[in-house]
């Protein structure tokens, strides 16, 4: 069996992540921007890790993401204890409507709009790291960028600490695969109005490589 799979959205990412490794054998991966390339991008890993009979052990979706302001702070380190697809869903005149209130056979909704973390991982991570944030991380394809889709965002999910655009298609790629799974992100940017000047890069990296250390 392989050891720990690591996926990113962008080189960047999985530069900052593997320069806080202390596990040779952790393979980090960045496999595109958004929740459909990164579940296609991390299942053909998966499938391929399988097919050549080294199995990967568990999947980590890691990178830098926005945090809810009073939720999790810039260059904070956040633990998602469940990856929510946050516009998996339908709108409507009295608000959003998530896929599960839709009416749909069950089978049809695979694991919904939840995939909750390995407590196993999670726990470990926790121990790990215990100034980090944790709660639920949203997946959105569309970045968060004005006061009143923020205000929208916060109200459905009181839980949430931060928001990207990965993590619920790496869960389902994992969870289809039978792997435990976990999300760890670093915030880079209040989660508002879009404002370049507000974001702290940087930092964000340099959280997520000192955060990589606890990935093992």
């Amino acid at each position: 069996m392989s050891g720990l799979l690591v996926v990113t959205a962008v080189p960047a990412e999985a530069d900052a992540v593997r320069a806080g490794l202390p596990d040779p054998t952790v393979t980090v991966v960045p496999v595109g921007v958004g929740p459909a390339v990164a579940g296609a991008a991390t299942a053909r890993l998966l499938a391929l890790a399988e097919a050549a009979g080294r199995p990967y052990r568990a999947v980590v979706s890691a990178g830098i993401a926005g945090g809810f302001v009073g939720r999790a702070p810039v260059g904070g380190t956040v633990l998602a204890n469940r990856s929510v697809a946050a516009d998996l869903g339908a709108e409507s005149p009295a608000g959003f409507i998530p896929v599960e209130d839709l009416g749909m056979p069950a089978e049809l909704l695979g694991g919904g709009s939840v995939v909750p973390a390995d407590p196993g991982l999670l726990g470990a991570l926790r121990t790990a790291l215990p100034a980090a944030t944790v709660g639920a991380v949203l997946t959105i394809s569309t970045v968060t960028g004005t006061a009143a889709s923020t205000a929208a965002l916060a109200d459905r999910h009181p839980d949430a600490v931060a928001e990207a655009m990965e993590g619920y298609g790496v869960a389902v790629a994992a969870t289809q695969a039978g792997l435990p799974f976990v999300e760890l992100r670093t915030v880079s940017n209040p989660i508002g109005p879009r404002d370049r000047g507000s974001w702290r890069m940087r930092e964000a990296f340099a959280a997520l490589t000192a955060a990589a250390a606890a990935l093992r």
